[in-house]
């Protein structure tokens, strides 16, 4: 990116200037005429040369060359002016703002013009120091050129960087945002199937006892309503985190583990399907996201046996801890096929099982029991999560 004319080029041209003027006033070398038209060629591109830096620097070349060919024809006094500098301004703009191959052409040049100037306009021992004071003004403005396109470049290879950053970190936060939204609706999935199911099967059964049980009715019904409270503070937590900031504030409530798988049990057998629950090893310790994961495993599994196993299902629910992972067992005795657990369910709860058994770095085996009824056999490592 070229940066545009400052006031420094502007007031640096105009001391070249006028410090030539005078010395050529003092000297009365040239014409004046001639001498500010060269003056002007060699000085005025410096405003410029931030903008359009190669144009700058041929003009100033252009004035320079010029200027040997005029001193040379008429010669009295110093054969260097003030705005010979301009030269060295141009090979510095040439390094820092456009290139090493373009300033070594320039510099080229720039060498040539010197030897014709020191042979011709001077040609004797004396152009020896001069042409040294020159090659070293010119090494002087290169090594400057050199350092400062360096910054140059490093500020703009930082500037590229920090945008490929802000990039990343847009991408990374969509990512974000695509796994919570996805982890949401399997919590989702999970709630509302299983209190749905739940409520489904109490209501059914008060149906049926309504009239001849009136008092096994209103276990159903307490039931249904105990199962509907529960998934409707799971939903507020759930929606809450959907919530704007400047919204209605989310209600926070514990992700349940597997301490409350008990609990879990003891719904579904008030919903009317016998489960056995068997846990061998302490589960009070697991990680957070393992414990919840094992929750929500066998609560699907249980909401699965619910809708598919049939009316006279039975389910036996095994956990067992061991030092570096945690099985973990559903079997029920129902008709259900695993067809018709695909057709009625669309299949989302075995695809939510699968995916979290994955993020937890566990598998998970799903299928027909041999004597009847549906498995689903996990294995989850402890250690990692």
């Amino acid at each position: 990116m070229r940066a545009h004319p400052t006031f420094g080029d502007s007031l640096t041209a105009g001391l070249l200037v006028f410090s030539d003027l005078v010395g050529a006033a003092a000297l009365g070398t040239l014409p004046l005429p001639l001498h500010l038209l060269i003056g002007l060629l060699l000085v005025c591109p410096i405003v410029l040369r931030r903008k359009h830096p190669l144009l700058a620097g041929y003009v100033i070349l252009a004035g320079a060359f010029l200027q040997l060919v005029t001193h040379g024809l008429d010669h009295e006094g110093s054969p260097l002016r003030t705005a010979d500098l301009a030269l060295a301004v141009a090979l510095y703009t040439m390094v820092a703002y456009v290139g090493r191959k373009q300033a070594l052409l320039y510099a080229l040049l720039l060498a040539i013009g010197t030897f014709l100037w020191a042979v011709f306009v001077i040609g004797t021992i004396e152009a020896v120091p001069a042409v040294f004071a020159i090659a070293l003004i010119l090494g002087s403005s290169w090594a400057l050129g050199e350092f400062v396109g360096a910054r140059r470049a490093y500020h703009a290879e930082l500037e590229q960087r920090l945008k490929l950053l802000e990039t990343e970190r847009d991408q990374q936060a969509k990512l974000a945002v695509s796994e919570e939204r996805s982890r949401i609706a399997r919590e989702l999935h999970d709630v509302v199937a299983h209190a749905v199911s739940v409520m489904v099967v109490q209501a059914d059964g008060a149906g049926y006892a309504i009239r001849t049980d009136p008092e096994l009715a209103e276990r159903a019904v307490r039931t249904i309503s105990e199962t509907g409270r529960q998934a409707l503070t799971e939903l507020r937590r759930l929606l809450g985190v959907l919530r704007a900031e400047d919204q209605f504030a989310p209600q926070w409530v514990p992700q349940p583990d597997a301490r409350g798988l008990a609990e879990l049990v003891e719904n579904c057998r008030a919903s009317g399907l016998p489960v056995v629950l068997e846990v061998m090893g302490d589960l009070d310790d697991l990680p957070a996201g393992l414990g919840l994961g094992v929750y929500r495993i066998v609560q699907e599994a249980l909401t699965n046996t619910l809708k598919h196993a049939g009316t006279g299902a039975t389910a036996v629910v095994r956990v067992i801890r061991v030092d570096d992972r945690v099985e973990l067992e559903v079997l029920d005795d129902g008709f259900g096929t695993p067809n018709d657990l695909v057709a009625v369910s669309g299949g989302n709860g075995l695809i939510g099982m699968r995916e979290r058994a994955g993020v937890l770095g566990g598998t998970i085996e799903t299928g027909p029991n041999p004597g009847g009824g549906w498995r689903v056999r996990v294995t989850l490592p402890v250690t990692g999560t």
